[in-house]
């Protein structure tokens, strides 16, 4: 018989546990296609959908309510799963496949879509932000093309590909080319930072300095391949990332993104220097402007990833060509509780939500 429900760990009321809830199984429509969930990573951006809203410093907060999220809501956006149905228009997959679902979809018709780029579509409807997302049984992703075989890679690995690989890959884009042995400043030593030292050596880089709070962290990362790293609470933390680097850095990459974090990378930059803003951490960055035209920087920000990064990053990852991240894995029902050990900070690595057969 087939089911006509599905099982989601739903956001109920912001800031409140997870709730198990039954969900009418969705049919594929058009060029959709039907997956069943095997593996859901966790992310910090789950964490703030959770909460309700995003810290803008002196602006306030932004509810996500603002953004046009509605609940109840089945978290999760990097996700594999076995394709289960397909809609009427669509091909390319096979009932059984095991593939990524590239989760940040656009409306699919406008000239950012067309062109590939459905991160950057104003129309968002991402998994597990704007429709229900990887936290439950089964989930729709919008088009073959958006489903990526994880080839040779382990699929509880490939999951975090979908968010972290892919946000770290295309923020590194962002910096290159640089000489391998221009050091490129990762602020932050969590799931992204480590996903990004792992990017950073199969690209060949040399000169790698991770920046956390965190003993543990910071230690991970150096056996990652972090060539050097610093800790995130030193008193000028803009000094210390300098004395780290043997000089001004061409290239940070802040994964954590708050206001001191910000500053730092800020004041630490060479003249000619770039910034690419990737975290959701909170606060506002107030900048001297003539300092900006003077030294000739650039700021930028840096949103997840495209399906033709994921692709490349997949193909990458091939044959062991990418160092595998530290990966936990729990059970899907137990969604609450992992979101609250992210919460706590006692997570190295990733998160992964794998489902057990009922």
């Amino acid at each position: 018989m087939t089911a006509t429900t599905m099982k989601a760990w739903a956001v109920v009321a912001n800031g409140a546990p997870l709730a198990e809830i039954d969900l009418p199984m969705p049919e594929p429509q058009g060029s959709e296609i039907l997956l069943e969930v095997t593996h859901c990573g966790v992310c910090h951006s789950d964490l703030h959908l959770w909460d309700g809203y995003y810290d803008l410093g002196s602006a306030g907060r932004f509810d996500i309510i603002q953004r046009g999220i509605a609940l109840p809501l089945a978290l999760g956006h990097e996700i594999v799963g076995r394709v289960v149905k397909l809609g009427p228009e669509a091909s390319g997959v096979t009932p059984g496949d095991i593939r990524i679902v590239y989760p940040w979809i656009g409306c699919g018709t406008c000239a950012r879509c067309m062109a590939g780029e459905d991160n950057l579509c104003t129309k968002q409807r991402s998994l597990g932000i704007y429709q229900h997302g990887g936290f439950a049984t089964h989930v729709i992703a919008a088009h073959a093309r958006h489903l990526i075989d994880p080839g040779d890679i382990d699929p509880a690995l490939a999951a975090t590909y979908a968010c972290s690989g892919i946000t770290v890959f295309a923020a590194i884009r962002k910096v290159m080319p640089l000489p391998p042995d221009a050091p490129i400043v990762l602020i932050g030593a969590g799931g992204l930072g480590l996903s990004a030292i792992a990017v950073l050596r199969a690209l060949g880089h040399r000169a790698i300095v991770s920046v956390d709070t965190s003993a543990a962290k910071r230690a991970t990362a150096a056996s990652a391949g972090a060539t050097a790293t610093v800790d995130g609470l030193a008193e000028r933390l803009d000094k210390a990332i300098i004395a780290a680097c043997g000089g001004q850095p061409i290239a940070i990459i802040d994964l954590v993104n708050g206001s001191g974090t910000a500053r730092a990378a800020h004041a630490a930059l060479a003249k000619g220097g770039k910034l690419v803003m990737v975290g959701l951490f909170g606060g506002e960055l107030t900048l001297p402007l003539p300092f900006m035209p003077m030294r000739a920087l650039t700021i930028q920000g840096s949103f997840v990833g495209t399906p033709g990064d994921l692709q490349d990053l997949v193909d990458l990852a091939q044959g062991g060509g990418l160092p595998a991240l530290p990966i936990e894995t729990m059970p899907q029902r137990d969604a609450n509780a992992a979101l609250n050990r992210l919460k706590d900070g006692t997570v190295t690595g990733r998160l992964v939500l794998v489902a057990v057969p009922s």
